[in-house]
């Protein structure tokens, strides 16, 4: 990574203008250094999707139009470089997917939730399965799995609070575990892969079994009375 001369050590009404300019020239190549790693990183993702292997450095390198060593001077080596692009990608995707509608009917919400998941999969389920790939061999990359799971989790207990708010306690965390289990990765590549759906009867399995898990929505609260 480069690094910034401090020129604060000089007045300012010393420095000739060559070295006022140098803070900001050096501020230039920063950000030019990290528009690269983003292309790197945007390569990457992109041959996973096109293929069942995982892209080589040369491939990725070729398809950002940088050099190999580019993409070395950037990520240590791979597992580094997927790191970085499940950092990007998923904070990229759940931005564009993020919780929404949550005062919306039952339908709505089951409707929105399982769309967004669904998009976001479809996206990123070749990156998941490289890092599953290499979970057993990185502590990083069983974080990531790890903290992606847990916003899934969470996401799917917002999205469908009012109705679990009904259970005791132990019957709700069960029925959060199912939920889970129904609507993960795995979940979703064996209906596309293994059955043959599309993504909307994909999507229609998913409503219709959420749907029957779910206890029945609560009225909602009458409005006080006025006089």
């Amino acid at each position: 990574m480069e690094t910034v001369q401090n020129s604060e050590e000089v007045p300012p009404s010393m420095q000739s203008a060559a070295t006022r300019d140098k803070p900001r020239r050096m501020d230039g190549r920063a950000l030019r250094s990290e528009r690269t790693k983003q292309l790197i990183i945007e390569a990457y993702l992109e041959l996973l999707n096109e293929g069942p292997e995982a892209p080589t450095a040369a491939q990725i390198a070729k398809r950002a139009g940088y050099s190999v060593r580019s993409v070395f001077e950037r990520f240590d080596d791979l597992l580094a470089l997927t790191l970085a692009a499940a950092d990007y990608a998923f904070a990229e995707g759940l931005s564009r997917t993020g919780q929404r509608h949550l005062g919306d009917t039952r339908a709505q919400r089951l409707r929105g939730m399982v769309e967004r998941r669904s998009d976001l999969f479809e996206r990123l389920l070749p990156l998941w399965r490289v890092l599953q790939s290499n979970k057993n061999q990185s502590e990083l990359v069983r974080a990531r799995i790890g903290r992606i799971r847990d916003t899934m989790w969470t996401r799917l207990a917002l999205t469908y609070g009012i109705e679990l708010a009904c259970l005791p306690e132990f019957e709700r965390k069960m029925l959060e575990i199912a939920l889970e289990q129904l609507t993960d990765f795995e979940s979703w590549a064996r209906m596309r892969e293994r059955h043959g759906l599309s993504v909307e009867q994909g999507r229609d399995v998913w409503i219709m079994a959420i749907d029957r898990l779910l206890p029945p929505t609560p009225p909602p609260e009458a409005e006080p009375a006025t006089v």
